[in-house]
């Protein structure tokens, strides 16, 4: 491997991921390091990444950003979770909410209690024992001191930019306009030396950070890296996207509404909603698409509605020689659980771990790979959860889903709920037992049975602690403001109302 010290590094390509890895390096690394961003303004980024989870909470911290601040720069709103309309059958939706769900033993989950709650008609809807999933469901939100935060953003993915952009360059980022036209590599040892701009300008480096999308300049047509494709699992190539006027009074939560050959989101920011639909190509034209998006949208248009093309899948490797791939060039899964802007954290904070300051070892690059690839597995094996374990039949898009062979990873959980009723969340997973339970219930698994732990409590005893766990959730909720009176105050904005 190349152990030459790892003075210079360049970024290629902005957006949200780039600047998101200047604004890390220049301020956390930057005293060492020489960081400079190429992007070109005639080079549209996709920008529709409008919605988080609350792991971002974490590169937020890392970087000292103050939430209402940024909440203000960037329209954003709360965002408590995502309603799935239409997935599991036609006109019929369910809550995967934010936070934990009630309250489990040391030898089984909430879910149990529940589940023999539910025989005995003792509960509600698995949503009634989760603060948040509650909160979606009245609209109540605020930020408390000593508070967990499970919250999330719905936010204008470029105004982010332009504020991580700020941050980045007040640490010293270099930002150098142009477009990459050639990367030069060592003849030796096949490492990309430099970039080469349209303007004959060469940017030289010690490591490269690839931010240039789905094109994926530096670390696949450069470096053949290799791409694992998972289109048939993840058939959805294709996505139309379009802004509208801001509807009054906004939802904390993202809309999910499945439709003929793919879904269609919602995404209420201060200032307008992002809508676009997700489909595939097999299934329903380009134009197809756009009329169906329009035929279901509310407000009046702010743009022209967009079509991206993508493919689904991972790139073999996410750092290959002295190149890193962020975002979008290193794999695509899709938008439906909005974890695209937690991949790009996850590679930035990785990299900050393992940063080859006295030069790379193929041990840190081996590491960096292999958790890489368990992160894109984990949520891979969850969005494809959603497709496959529906009840429609309704079109040929839907019957494919439902009868496509899936990975081995997610059959054993399927089955080890439906026959179990257990959950088990690997250490450096994503989605908890809490993610996992609402979305199977949701779609429509049931589990044959519950932990014999639970037959200890009385009928009575059962009943008392369900009653509780519930009361305790109503009673927080319900000291919660309206979310939208709670942001103006917050953001200090005018968010429009009826």
């Amino acid at each position: 491997m190349n152990k030459k010290p790892i003075k210079r590094v360049v970024i290629a390509g902005g957006g949200t991921a780039g600047w998101m890895a200047a604004a890390a390096l220049s301020k956390l690394l930057g005293k060492n390091l020489s960081v400079a961003l190429i992007e070109s303004d005639d080079i549209p980024t996709v920008g529709v990444g409008e919605a988080t989870i609350p792991t971002l909470h974490i590169f937020h911290r890392l970087l000292g950003i103050n939430e209402q601040e940024f909440m203000a720069a960037t329209n954003a709103t709360f965002k408590l979770g995502i309603q799935f309309e239409n997935w599991k059958v036609q006109n019929q939706d369910y809550i995967h909410s934010f936070g934990f769900l009630g309250q489990g033993c040391w030898a089984a989950g909430f879910q149990h209690f529940w589940l023999k709650g539910q025989q005995k008609g003792m509960v509600t809807q698995i949503g009634d024992y989760i603060p948040e999933h509650l909160a979606c469901r009245e609209s109540r939100f605020a930020v408390l001191a000593n508070q967990e935060q499970n919250h999330a953003y719905h936010l204008d993915a470029g105004l982010y930019a332009q504020y991580l952009r700020k941050i980045a360059e007040q640490h010293g980022c270099k930002r150098i306009e142009g477009k990459i036209e050639t990367v030069t590599l060592d003849d030796n040892s096949g490492d990309i030396c430099a970039l080469t701009l349209a303007s004959c300008e060469v940017i030289e480096g010690d490591l490269f950070i690839d931010c240039t999308g789905f094109r994926a300049l530096l670390i696949e047509q450069a470096l053949h890296t290799g791409f694992e494709d998972w289109s048939h699992w993840l058939p959805c190539d294709s996505a139309v996207a379009v802004q509208t006027t801001a509807k009054p009074n906004p939802v904390p939560y993202t809309r999910s509404i499945a439709r003929d050959a793919g879904w269609q989101w919602r995404i209420p920011l201060q200032n307008r909603t992002g809508n676009g639909l997700v489909f595939c190509s097999k299934y329903m034209s380009d134009d197809q698409a756009k009329a169906a998006l329009l035929a279901n949208i509310e407000g009046e248009l702010l743009n022209e509605p967009r079509v991206i093309k993508y493919k689904t899948g991972t790139r073999r490797k996410h750092w290959n020689k002295n190149c890193i791939a962020v975002g979008l060039s290193s794999g695509f899964i899709e938008p439906l659980e909005s974890t695209g802007i937690h991949l790009f954290q996850r590679a930035i904070v990785r990299l900050m771990l393992m940063f080859p300051s006295n030069g790379i070892a193929q041990a840190d690059v081996n590491e960096f790979n292999a958790q890489s690839r368990a992160d894109v597995d984990d949520i891979k094996d969850f969005i494809i959860l959603h497709y496959h374990q529906t009840q429609r039949t309704d079109t040929p898009f839907w019957r494919y889903c439902k009868n496509m062979p899936i990975p081995d990873t997610l059959r054993h959980r399927m089955d080890l709920f439906e026959s179990t009723g257990k959950v088990f969340k690997k250490a450096e997973e994503l989605f908890g037992e809490t993610s996992w339970i609402q979305v199977m219930l949701g779609q429509g698994i049931t589990p044959q049975q519950y932990h014999p732990i639970v037959d200890i409590m009385s009928d009575e005893e059962l009943k008392q602690f369900l009653d509780n766990i519930k009361s305790n959730v109503k009673r927080k909720v319900a000291n919660w403001p309206n979310v939208n009176d709670f942001i103006r105050h917050y953001c200090q904005t005018n968010i429009p109302t009826l």
